[in-house]
């Protein structure tokens, strides 16, 4: 049976920072919107959440007829998935919590509707075991923020269909994203992974008093990161071994892998860490709300993937290079 690609109407189920970021992006490209969520004034969260993300939205573009009252927000899983031609969950990462939602999710919703998922580590074997028809579900595992961020990591189970991943992948390019399909599974996918990497060596140097906060973050907005926003890792290591690229490289640093400069293992979590980074980060954030630094961040990002966009067409790049 073919999977649906061209979707019609949206159904998600959750509606915290990841669901309402899908709410958010999928309302923007102009589809119907049904959501869920069974936790007490979700609906006013959710409708907050997207209220203060739609400036953002309408600067990056809106396509034609986008609104946000095209969101319905319904009291069953039933009523969510039922008439939705492709289905996003974004419940906690937990697993028999998914795994009762997606035996739900999966008998309600049509047949030929796919269902992604949101999961950041959990594995799509194990949590649509009880699915019906588990050859069309997937992961789909967003960035925040999902309504800016393209990136989205599409991971297949054993029993998934390698069409439907295809298909998942159409319907997310068709999200305005750029889907990564990931090649095995295993926790954490590859995005979390590094990110896991870099976060344990933060904690490191913060517990043994290297750094603060904001001076680890410094470290990263003014160096590292803004190469990482246009070149990534490989490619800027390959540069950085002149003419003779990534194997002079390798040659010239890959002996400092065997020093002894960064922990494997993430520092225990004791009292005196976590207030470390609680204060550092107060520090940081100042006077300004969440929803004020949310603002700030989609501002930020919209220049820096504009600036991007302009120079690859410069240089003849696709904007998906």
């Amino acid at each position: 049976m073919p999977y649906i690609t061209e979707i019609k109407t949206f159904a998600a189920l959750g509606s915290g920072v990841i669901g309402s970021g899908w709410v958010a992006r999928a309302l923007a490209h102009g589809l119907d919107v049904v959501a869920w969520d069974p936790a007490p004034g979700a609906e006013a969260a959710l409708r907050a959440r997207i209220a203060n993300a739609w400036p953002a939205l309408e600067k990056q573009g809106l396509a034609p007829g986008a609104s946000a009252d095209r969101l319905r927000v319904v009291s069953t899983i039933e009523e969510c998935v039922g008439a939705a031609d492709f289905i996003q969950e974004s419940a906690p990462e937990r697993l028999d919590l998914k795994l009762d939602l997606h035996a739900k999710i999966s008998a309600a919703a049509k047949p030929d509707a796919l269902i992604g998922s949101s999961t950041s580590g959990l594995l799509p074997s194990e949590f649509y075991a009880d699915a019906v028809r588990p050859e069309r579900c997937v992961v789909g595992h967003p960035f925040n923020p999902v309504y800016l961020l393209p990136l989205v990591e599409v991971v297949g189970g054993a029993k998934t269909d390698p069409a439907a991943v295809e298909a998942a992948m159409q319907v997310y390019r068709a999200l305005g994203m750029r889907p990564l399909h990931v090649r095995k599974e295993v926790p954490g996918f590859i995005a979390d992974r590094l990110l896991e990497a870099l976060w344990r060596e933060a904690l490191h140097l913060v517990n043994d008093g290297v750094a603060s906060t904001g001076e680890i973050d410094d470290a990263i907005r003014f160096g590292a990161g803004l190469r990482w926003s246009f070149m990534g890792t490989f490619l800027t290591y390959t540069l950085a071994g002149g003419n003779a690229g990534m194997r002079h490289f390798m040659a010239q640093f890959g002996p400092a892998l065997q020093l002894p400069w960064t922990y494997l293992p993430a520092p225990p979590l004791t009292e005196e860490l976590i207030d470390k980074v609680v204060e550092g980060t107060a520090e940081q954030q100042g006077t300004r709300s969440i929803a004020e630094l949310e603002r700030y961040r989609d501002d930020c990002l919209l220049a820096v993937l504009g600036a991007i966009k302009q120079s690859k067409a410069r240089h003849g790049f696709a904007f998906a290079d």
